[in-house]
């Protein structure tokens, strides 16, 4: 069995000398999936900002610190935001001598969140 294909023809009519009809080329609805494909993809790039508040990385005035720990490995990160500089901070479990101050007591929770209560 053979599959004919029917082309679809458009008349353009524009004037004497030029073909009537052209044919239309189904190419041409693809050309436009990238721009819709970008629009997407910063819609989705805001959205994500707006969910986590990663807006205020980019606030001059803002200073804030996030405890980051991750649950195989029980690593702890603390990266701490101050004004434009961005410090971040590796905990490791090995052991340091010397005088200090007390600054406050950081619990866990029985959900594994850690809570930090300065004095």
């Amino acid at each position: 069995m053979r599959y004919l294909k029917k082309r679809r023809m458009r008349h353009i009519g524009k004037g004497p000398g030029e073909p009537a009809f052209q044919e239309d080329d189904p190419m041409t609805g693809v050309a436009n999936l990238f721009d819709i494909g970008l629009v997407f993809i910063v819609g989705l790039i805001m959205a994500l900002f707006s969910v986590y508040h990663l807006q205020d990385l980019f606030s001059e005035t803002s200073s804030f610190t996030i405890v980051k720990q991750k649950p195989k490995t029980e690593e702890m990160e603390i990266i701490t935001k101050e004004g434009k500089k961005i410090k971040a901070i590796k905990v490791t479990k090995a052991t340091v001598q010397g005088r200090g101050q007390r600054l406050g007591t950081a619990y866990k929770l029985e959900d594994g969140t850690m809570v930090y209560v300065p004095e």
